[in-house]
C-alpha cells in the first residue's frame, strides 16, 4: 500500500472513530472558552477571529516535557522546523507554509526578537529553554501589519511563565535520558536537564527568577560521524513587575542565555573538533496605563548577540538590535478595536574572520556602515458584530534608512454562524507582508548589496471552522501565497557571487486541516495534516504532505499516558561534491516517528514523575543529507512545586 495512502486512511479511522465515540457519549465536556490575542492584540474569543490559530497551552506543554522547542512546535500544522529530531547542536531551519526562516517572525512576550548577525535576521529557538515558557500561540499568513519586517508565513508568540499568586512559591524540574542514533542500543544516559524557578507576588511587586541547564552529549553531529558532539546551554532569566495602580503597572526582565554546540566539517563528511558558541543578552520594559476603554502600552527591549565559530575557517559576530512598540488600543462599544502604534527597530553589527591562510582575525563588515533603523506608524481596527460577521483589517508604512518607505496592508473578514451544536465560521484574508534585507547580505564586503529592495509576499487565505459543543472542533484552510524581490545567492560568473533581488516570482499554496476531538471526557485526539506545493526552486527540505497526531487519555485523576505520530513525506536536498565542485541533488525518504508518554502525579499533586519514549521503532531517517537524527531513546524526570 502507497505509504500517503496509509497516512491518509490511518487520519480518516481515527476521525470516523472519534465522531461515533461523540455519537455514544453524550457527557458534557468542560471547556473554558478559548481565547485568541495575537492576530489583533486584543484578547478575542476564537470564534471572533478570523485566522485559524494554534495555541499549546501551559497544561498542553505540560505533556510534553523533555522535548524542546522547536520539536513542540514542529508538530503543528503547516510547520516544518528541520534540524527539531538531530543532534541538539544542529542548526534550525524554519519551512512554513513553504517559506524559509527570514519569513518567520518569532515573538517572546508579545515583542520581536532576532538576531541581526544571522543571514537570515533570524531567531534561533535553540536560545530558549522550554520550562521557562508558559504558552504558544502560532499565527500562520502574513502579519507584518502589526508586526512588522519578517511576518510573512507565520508569527510564532511565545509566552514566558509569570509569578505566583503566593507570596513565594518554587517549581523543580529534571530529565534525564538516553540520546542515541538508530545504531546505538546502549542506552547510556546523556541527556541531562535541570531548571528551577522562584516567584511570587508581594503586595504591588511580583517578581520571577528562573535558570535552567542542559547537557546532551552521545550523538555525533554526522550520520558517519564517531565522534560524539556534545551540546550544553544554560538560560536565566528574571522579571519583575509593580501595580502602582489599577491603571497603571510596569513589568521589566532581563535575560542571559548561551549555548555551546560541538559540531563537524559538513563539507568534508568527517569528525572534526569544531565548535559554536552562542551568548544573548535581553533587557526590556513594557509599561502599560489603562484608561477607560483603552490603554497605552510600551514594548521596549534591547538584545545583544556574540557568536563564536572555532573551525577551520574561524569567524565571530556580535550584533545589537533595539526594538521599541508603543501603541493604543481602544474600544468602542464592543463592537470596534482599534490599535493605533508606532515601531521602531534599531539594528547593527559586526563581523571578524581569519583569511584563507592566515593567522589573525580580520575586520569583515564595518559596524560603523553595517546599521539601519525601521520606523514604521501603523494602524489596526477589528470590528465584532452583533450577527456574526467580524473584520479584521490593517496598514502598516515601512521606513527604512537604507531602502525608503514600503507600504503593506491586510483585509481578514470572516462570518461566524451559531447554531445549537455550536458554531460554523468561514473566514478569508488577503494579506500583504516585506522582509527587510539583512546586514549582513547588505553589507557584507565580499557578498552585500546596498541596492536590495525588501521581498514582498501577498497571501490569501480562505477557510472554514466548525466547533461541536466543545466536543470537537474541525479547521481546513487553503492558503497561496507569492513572493516577489526574492534575494537570492547569485552567481556572477568568474567566482564572484553577491545577493541580489530576483525578478522572477515565486508561489507556494496548500492546505492545512486541523482537527481538536473529546472522544470522551478521558481521551482526546487532536490531529493535522498539510500538503505545501512549491514552486521547484524553493523546495528544498520542504515535505510535500505532512501529518501529525496525538492520542491522550486521563487513565485516572493523577495518570496521563499520550501516543503520538508524525509522518514526514519526501524532500529534496542538496549536498556540495568536493569532487565535482557542484552542489548536487539528493531525495531524502518519508518517515514514520511514533512515541509515548506518560505522567503520574503524587503528593497532592505537588509533584509529577513523566517518561517519554520516542521514535519506538528506531526508524532510520534523515532530515539534513549526511547528519544524524535521533534514534529510540528513553527520558524520564519529575517536576515539583512548592
Amino acid at each position: 500500500m502507497n505509504k500517503k495512502t496509509f497516512v491518509f486512511g490511518v487520519l480518516c479511522s481515527m476521525s470516523l472513530f472519534s465522531v461515533a465515540q461523540q455519537q455514544v457519549d453524550s457527557t458534557p465536556v468542560e471547556k473554558l472558552e478559548e481565547v485568541v490575542i495575537t492576530d489583533s492584540k486584543f484578547d478575542l474569543n476564537r470564534e471572533e477571529s478570523g485566522k485559524v490559530i494554534t495555541k499549546i497551552t501551559q497544561k498542553e506543554l505540560e505533556q510534553l516535557q523533555g522535548k524542546s522547542i522547536a520539536e513542540i512546535i514542529n508538530t503543528t500544522a503547516g510547520i516544518e522546523i528541520n534540524g527539531a529530531n538531530s543532534n541538539a547542536g544542529q542548526n534550525l531551519n524554519y519551512y512554513i507554509r513553504g517559506g524559509k526562516n527570514r519569513q518567520v517572525l518569532i515573538l517572546i512576550d508579545g515583542i520581536a526578537v532576532s538576531d541581526p548577525s544571522q543571514i537570515a535576521n533570524d531567531y534561533d529557538l535553540r536560545l530558549l529553554n522550554a520550562d521557562q515558557v508558559e504558552s504558544i500561540e502560532i499565527l500562520k499568513g502574513a502579519s507584518s501589519t502589526l508586526y512588522g519586517s519578517g511576518a510573512a508565513t507565520a508569527v510564532i508568540n511565545i509566552k514566558l511563565k509569570e509569578a505566583s499568586k503566593k507570596a513565594i512559591s518554587a517549581n523543580f524540574r529534571s530529565v534525564f535520558g538516553t540520546n542515541q542514533s538508530q545504531e546505538d542500543n546502549s542506552y547510556n544516559i546523556n541527556n541531562f536537564q535541570n531548571n528551577v524557578s522562584v516567584n511570587g507576588t508581594i503586595n504591588k511587586l511580583n517578581y520571577l527568577a528562573s535558570f535552567g541547564n542542559q547537557y546532551t552529549d552521545g550523538l555525533s553531529a554526522l550520520a558517519s560521524g564517531t565522534e560524539p558532539d556534545a551540546f550544553n546551554s544554560i538560560n536565566g532569566n528574571l522579571k519583575l513587575g509593580y501595580v502602582f495602580s489599577d491603571a497603571f503597572k510596569i513589568n521589566i526582565y532581563g535575560s542571559m542565555d548561551k549555548f555551546k554546540a560541538d559540531f563537524d566539517d559538513g563539507f568534508s563528511g568527517v569528525d572534526t573538533s569544531d565548535l559554536s558558541t552562542t551568548k544573548q543578552q535581553r533587557y526590556g520594559l513594557s509599561p502599560e496605563y489603562t484608561y477607560n476603554n483603552g490603554s497605552v502600552t510600551l514594548n521596549a527591549a534591547y538584545n545583544k548577540v556574540e557568536r563564536d565559530i572555532e573551525s577551520s575557517y574561524p569567524a565571530m559576530f556580535n550584533a545589537e538590535s533595539f526594538n521599541g512598540d508603543l501603541y493604543n488600543k481602544y474600544n468602542f462599544n464592543d463592537k470596534f478595536y482599534t490599535v493605533l502604534g508606532v515601531n521602531v527597530q534599531q539594528n547593527n553589527m559586526e563581523s571578524f574572520t581569519i583569511p584563507f591562510g592566515g593567522t589573525d582575525f580580520e575586520q569583515g563588515i564595518n559596524p560603523d556602515t553595517a546599521e539601519y533603523t525601521n520606523i514604521d506608524p501603523y494602524a489596526n481596527v477589528v470590528y465584532v458584530s452583533d450577527f456574526g460577521l467580524h473584520v479584521n483589517a490593517g496598514a502598516r508604512l515601512n521606513n527604512h534608512s537604507e531602502y525608503g518607505n514600503y507600504l503593506v496592508y491586510s483585509l481578514n473578514p470572516s462570518y461566524t454562524k451559531t447554531f445549537n451544536f455550536g458554531y460554523l465560521k468561514g473566514l478569508a484574508s488577503y494579506s500583504t507582508a516585506y522582509i527587510t534585507p539583512s546586514l549582513y547580505q547588505l553589507f557584507d564586503p565580499l557578498y552585500g548589496n546596498t541596492n536590495l529592495k525588501p521581498e514582498e509576499n501577498a497571501t490569501f487565505e480562505v477557510g472554514a471552522e466548525i466547533q461541536l459543543k466543545d466536543k470537537a472542533t474541525i479547521s481546513v484552510v487553503y492558503f497561496n501565497r507569492e513572493e516577489e524581490n526574492f534575494i537570492d545567492f547569485v552567481d556572477l560568473g568568474s567566482w564572484t557571487y553577491q545577493y541580489q533581488n530576483v525578478d522572477e516570482k515565486f508561489t507556494a499554496s496548500g492546505i492545512e486541516f486541523v482537527a481538536d476531538y473529546n472522544i470522551t471526557k478521558t481521551l482526546k485526539l487532536t490531529a493535522n495534516a498539510t500538503y505545501t506545493h512549491v514552486d521547484e526552486d524553493l523546495s528544498l527540505r520542504i515535505p510535500e504532505f505532512k501529518v501529525n497526531g496525538l492520542l491522550g487519555y486521563q487513565v485516572c485523576e493523577n495518570t496521563f499516558m499520550s501516543l503520538s505520530y508524525q509522518f514526514t513525506d519526501d524532500r529534496t536536498d542538496s549536498f556540495y561534491n568536493d569532487l565535482t565542485y557542484m552542489n548536487e541533488e539528493v531525495n531524502l525518504k518519508s518517515y514514520n516517528l511514533l512515541d509515548f508518554y506518560i505522567s503520574q502525579n503524587i503528593l497532592d499533586n505537588k509533584m509529577k514523575i513523566f517518561a517519554n519514549l520516542t521514535n519506538i521503532f528506531n526508524e532510520g531517517y534523515q532530515e539534513l543529507y549526511g547528519y544524524s537524527t535521533k534514534g529510540r531513546n528513553v527520558n524520564i524526570g519529575f517536576s515539583l512545586t512548592l
